[in-house]
C-alpha cells in the first residue's frame, strides 16, 4: 500500500490537502507521522534509508519507490489520478499553473522559510542545520513580506491565481499562508485580497487538515 510519511509543516499538509482534493482516501494512501519538533525524521534510520536528507514528506509507493519533495509528489499524484484536475488540462494551462507555483516558491517560500528558521524557529533549527544570522533572517522575512504584497496585487478581485479555478498554484499559496499563521506570522499590511483568498479557501473540505491535531 502506498504510504505518505508526514509531519507538521506546510509541505506535508500541502500533499495531504492535495490528496483530499483528488478524492484519494486513507484506504489508498496510509499516513505515518513523524515528530519533527524532536527531530524524529532525522534520527529514524529506517526513514533515512527512504529519504537520506530526512525531509518530510516522502511518498513510498507499493513497490518501495520513494518520492520526495511536495511539488513532485503532487505532480505524480496528478498523473496517477488525473481527475479532478489541479495542474491544468493542456500544456498551456499546465505552464500557467506552474508559472505561479514557481514564482511563489522562489519569491516567497524560500525567503519566508529561511527567515523563520533564523528568527522564531531558530531554537529548533539551529542545532540541526545551517541557518543564516538573525539579521539576515529579518531581511529575508522583509523580502518575503514584500512579495506577499506583490501577489496580493496580482490576485486582485479573484480567488484564483490561474485558470479561473482552484489549482495547485492556489493550494501552495494557501498552505504557506496557513503555515505562517501557525507560527505567529500575519499577512503583511496591504494584503486584503490575500486575506479574502485565505478565508474563502478555508471553507474547502481539504482545509480541515489545518485544524486537525497531529
Amino acid at each position: 500500500m502506498t504510504t505518505l510519511h508526514s509531519s507538521l509543516g506546510p509541505n506535508p499538509r500541502l500533499v495531504r490537502m492535495f490528496l483530499v482534493e483528488k478524492g484519494i482516501g486513507e484506504d489508498q494512501v496510509k499516513r505515518v507521522h513523524y515528530d519533527i519538533i524532536t527531530g524524529e525524521n532525522r534520527q529514524d534510520q529506517s526513514y533515512l534509508a527512504k529519504n537520506p536528507l530526512g525531509t518530510i514528506p516522502t511518498l513510498e509507493l507499493d513497490d518501495g519507490t520513494c518520492l520526495t519533495e511536495s511539488w513532485p509528489i503532487c505532480e505524480y499524484l496528478e498523473e496517477a489520478h488525473p481527475q479532478p484536475n489541479l495542474f491544468g488540462e493542456t500544456a498551456l494551462e499546465r505552464a500557467e499553473v506552474r508559472k505561479w507555483a514557481r514564482l511563489f516558491d522562489q519569491e516567497v517560500v524560500v525567503p519566508m522559510t529561511m527567515g523563520f528558521r533564523a528568527g522564531g524557529g531558530r531554537p529548533m533549527f539551529e542545532p540541526r542545520m545551517s541557518v543564516v544570522s538573525v539579521e539576515a533572517g529579518a531581511e529575508l522575512s522583509a523580502m518575503s513580506d514584500e512579495k506577499w504584497r506583490w501577489f496580493d496585487s496580482a490576485l486582485g478581485d479573484s480567488n484564483h491565481f490561474a485558470l479561473g479555478r482552484f489549482t495547485f498554484a492556489d493550494l501552495i499559496i494557501f498552505c504557506f499562508a496557513n503555515f505562517g499563521f501557525t507560527v505567529g506570522w500575519k499577512l503583511p499590511e496591504g494584503t486584503d485580497n490575500l486575506a479574502r483568498f485565505v478565508e474563502t479557501h478555508n471553507q474547502r473540505e481539504s482545509a480541515g487538515i489545518w485544524q486537525q491535531a497531529e
